[in-house]
């Protein structure tokens, strides 16, 4: 399994990291939400249309760009502008069975663009808050909930290990792509799990999702793009992190 992005043509011309909206000026002084809504289109999650967000879609340059093209104009890759399988596969279970998070206090970690933070709160979820590190993906956070008229706590930083906390459900999707991090999650998912958290892992087989410590609850068939992953047709699993 390839890492997200990774897989982006790596022969896509200069042109298209050239033409990004806003590219030409200085990273550090570019306004997140300016650069999110100049550089996506609204469109509808395949798993999950009754959802809307700010997405990059095949006309729009941001698609295009490779890690290395965006890293030539000092920006982060934009994982925030996708809607992965495993978040898709999150979001799709928490509308369809609300009761794993009515009425209790929810974390969505690495949030991206917000969709299983959204879909939490669209579920009756009494609070929700959404993590991320990006400040372009926080961004599209606040714009996603606001477009979906949710409300979300947006956390910024890396909470990894935070054990202290008040949420009930932690989730998070897609985030098995790098064995580091992988590593370093699901340790602290596991931690959340035996102290009573309910953790909901949303993965769609990527290299590093952990053999051991997980309960499968559901899967889905989430339509992809060749440009993102390695097929047109991902499994979207969603787990139950037993700790």
């Amino acid at each position: 399994m390839t890492r997200p992005l990774d897989v982006l043509p790596s022969e896509a011309p200069q042109e298209h990291a050239e033409k990004l909206a806003l590219a030409k000026l200085d990273p550090g002084k570019l306004d997140p939400a300016s650069f999110v809504l100049a550089n996506t289109a609204v469109e509808q999650p395949p798993l999950v249309p009754e959802l809307s967000l700010h997405l990059a879609s095949e006309v729009i340059p941001l698609w295009h760009a490779t890690e290395a093209d965006l890293s030539e104009l000092g920006l982060p890759p934009p994982y925030w502008a996708f809607a992965w399988a495993g978040g898709q596969g999150l979001a799709r279970f928490l509308l369809d069975q609300p009761e794993w998070v009515a009425g209790r206090r929810v974390l969505d970690f690495a949030s991206g663009s917000g969709l299983a933070a959204i879909a939490a709160a669209k579920a009756g979820a009494a609070g929700v808050s959404a993590s991320e590190i990006d400040r372009f993906a926080l961004a599209a956070c606040r714009l996603n909930a606001a477009r979906n008229g949710v409300e979300l706590e947006i956390i910024a930083g890396d909470i990894v290990g935070r054990l202290d906390a008040d949420w009930e459900v932690v989730l998070a999707g897609d985030v098995c792509y790098e064995r580091p991090m992988a590593e370093a999650v699901f340790a602290w998912l596991s931690a959340l799990a035996r102290g009573g958290v309910t953790v909901l892992l949303g993965d769609p087989g990527r290299s590093y999702l952990p053999r051991a410590g997980l309960e499968r609850l559901t899967s889905y068939s989430v339509k992809t793009s060749r440009d993102l992953e390695d097929s047109n047709l991902r499994n979207a699993v969603v787990w139950r992190v037993t700790g």
